[in-house]
């Protein structure tokens, strides 16, 4: 079967074929790397060609413009026809009897390849790297911006090739290439935990709490005792410190003045009968009343009387003779 641009011509080796995935001649073992199955007449000129081993070719979908290397297998295709793996078909997005058109090419050696699951899976294999290296022997080629797939414990892990060096198609034949590989395309970073912030309040807006002050001294503010501890008829209630000064006076004034009288009658009282009083209610009575309880105790002072004083030799005269 011949196609529009078959035959060979010049120094290089290009020709169009109709591609089928390798189930249609039972060869399972092509799904494990990238070699593809070709006619007898190209194997022949290939070798007239004189060209290098290993073989390697370019395959392009002119359809789609996708573009891929692989190396060949064996030569015992039908003529015309092409049999390639079936997950290089879906890289290339070719159908069934599409065509492709293949080209012999020469790539380097490659020194340095980046690599990315498509599934965190396949970092839970026991040693993916191991399972890579002995799926990779079956590879001739890696071409950036394809997808591979490593088959292993009967399921297919697909990876994508993000990037090769020294070029953007690179030869893996008999070469010590490094090896680096990208966090998998369904990856994702834990989430760190945020602390809860209260409702209503900035994290910065944290309210202090409130410095307690300590009780300062007041002097002059407990409550009349008397001596003789009788109670008293009338006792004040102490003053606090914490009042405004502008209030003292009103209650010194205002409603002292009422009570001052009362206070001072029941002062002169207790001062008749010779007792004193100690509290608030005698401390805060006005001065004249004071003066007026003073010049009362003075005239009183005469009244007590005198206890009579020791002299000697007063007493009655006595005889010795009886």
């Amino acid at each position: 079967m011949y196609f529009e641009g078959y035959g060979y011509h010049g120094s290089s080796f290009e020709q169009t074929y109709r591609c089928y995935p390798a189930s249609f001649i039972d060869k399972p073992q092509l799904e494990s790397g990238d070699k593809i199955i070709m006619p007898p007449s190209a194997l022949d000129r290939l070798a007239s060609l004189h060209i290098d081993y290993p073989m390697l070719f370019e395959l392009h979908n002119t359809a789609t413009e996708r573009v891929s290397h692989c190396g060949v297998l064996e030569f015992i295709a039908e003529e015309g026809m092409i049999y390639m793996p079936y997950w290089m078909m879906e890289n290339m997005l070719l159908q069934e009897g599409d065509t492709v058109r293949v080209k012999n090419a020469t790539l380097p050696k490659g020194k340095y390849v980046k690599l990315q699951p498509h599934t965190k899976d396949f970092l839970d294999i026991s040693n993916p790297k191991a399972i890579l290296e002995t799926t990779l022997r079956n590879f001739s080629c890696l071409t950036t911006g394809d997808s591979i797939m490593v088959a292993y414990n009967n399921k297919k892990y697909y990876i994508d090739i993000v990037e090769t060096k020294p070029a953007n198609a690179i030869s893996i034949i008999e070469t010590d290439c490094e090896v680096d590989f990208a966090p998998p395309l369904d990856y994702k970073e834990p989430e760190r935990a945020v602390p809860p912030v209260p409702s209503g309040k900035a994290p910065a807006q944290v309210e202090e709490a409130p410095v307690e002050e300590e009780p300062k001294f007041n002097p002059f503010t407990g409550v009349g005792r008397r001596l003789d501890g009788k109670p008293l008829k009338h006792q004040s209630s102490p003053v606090s410190s914490s009042e405004p000064k502008d209030k003292r006076p009103e209650v010194a004034n205002g409603g002292g003045q009422q009570s001052s009288g009362s206070t001072s009658q029941n002062n002169s009282s207790r001062q008749h009968q010779g007792k004193l009083v100690f509290g608030s209610s005698a401390n805060r009575a006005p001065k004249e009343s004071q003066k007026s309880v003073e010049k009362e105790t003075k005239k009183e002072q005469p009244l007590k009387t005198e206890e009579p004083k020791f002299q000697a030799f007063t007493g009655k005269k006595y005889s010795l003779k009886g």
